[in-house]
């Protein structure tokens, strides 16, 4: 039953992206960009946290890993594998690979396949990098996929791992203030099924993942992103020092960033081997 579940769940994930999170709209940007705050009061903090992967990864090596490369849709993204000869990208939707070939090119193989069940053979990879993948996985796979991207990863390599945690300080806060708004102006609490759009996310925290990975997977948690894209459109204004707030915000999480690691809405998980 639950082989079956997992299964149902990869399939929903796969045809959102190749119907819906992978195709271009009118502006030309992939319908995946509205979970993104693309406004320019956010920019330059969206375009310094993506580079932080940079800091983690090491920087030269013959083929680099993207597990569930999505279309490689940013340009910072572009930036991983600059160093790398190669850069192999598996995710589950064909529709994401035809657009990451778009992107890279010859720079890049392309290969469908389950981040669960990576089919390469152990110490391919002299790098890795997954953005926001693990979490659409069923909850008791993701410990299989790290242990996969582990599996892969040669000795004395770097994986990089971007994910999502489940209720960070500041995210719920900006959940309390937007319900607490819709109240006020009579508006229901919840959205209605209707206006949802999306797919399968299942997040969990730092101790979540400690607990699960033990001592087979050491990891290191450092800041990504703190805030969310439901934070940033709460709080982040340009007429009340949105720009300033959040150089001030990326400081913070530099200064300290196994706080912001854990506590803020975005970690980069880190694992050598």
């Amino acid at each position: 039953m639950e082989g079956l579940m997992a299964d149902n769940t990869k399939q929903q994930v796969r045809e959102f992206y190749d119907e819906i999170g992978w195709q271009k709209e009118a502006d030309g940007l992939y319908q995946n960009a509205h979970y993104e705050d693309l406004r320019p009061v956010s920019r330059e903090y969206i375009h310094n946290t993506r580079l932080r992967v940079n800091d983690h990864l090491l920087p030269h090596g013959d083929l680099l890993l993207d597990a569930g490369s999505g279309p490689v849709q940013y340009d910072e993204y572009l930036t991983y594998s600059q160093g790398y000869q190669k850069r192999v990208c598996a995710d589950i939707s064909i529709q994401a690979l035809r657009e990451a070939r778009t992107r890279i090119g010859d720079h890049g193989l392309f290969v469908v396949c389950d981040v669960a069940k990576l089919p390469f053979k152990p110490d391919a990879f002299d790098g890795i990098v997954s953005m926001h993948t693990i979490h659409h996985l069923p909850a008791d796979e993701h410990k299989v996929a790290y242990a996969e991207l582990y599996r892969v990863l040669k000795p004395a390599r770097v994986a990089v791992v971007v994910n999502g945690w489940t209720n960070s300080t500041f995210d719920a806060l900006a959940k309390f203030l937007n319900r607490t708004r819709r109240f006020l102006r009579g508006k229901p609490l919840k959205v209605q099924p209707h206006e949802e759009k999306g797919t399968y996310v299942r997040k969990t925290n730092a101790k979540w993942l400690r607990q699960e990975l033990g001592d087979s997977i050491r990891v290191e948690i450092y800041a990504w992103r703190s805030a969310s894209t439901r934070t940033l459109r709460t709080f982040i204004h340009e007429k009340l020092g949105g720009r300033a707030i959040l150089r001030w915000l990326y400081k913070m999480e530099a200064k300290h960033p196994k706080f912001f690691g854990e506590n803020g809405q975005y970690p980069i998980i880190v694992f050598k081997k």
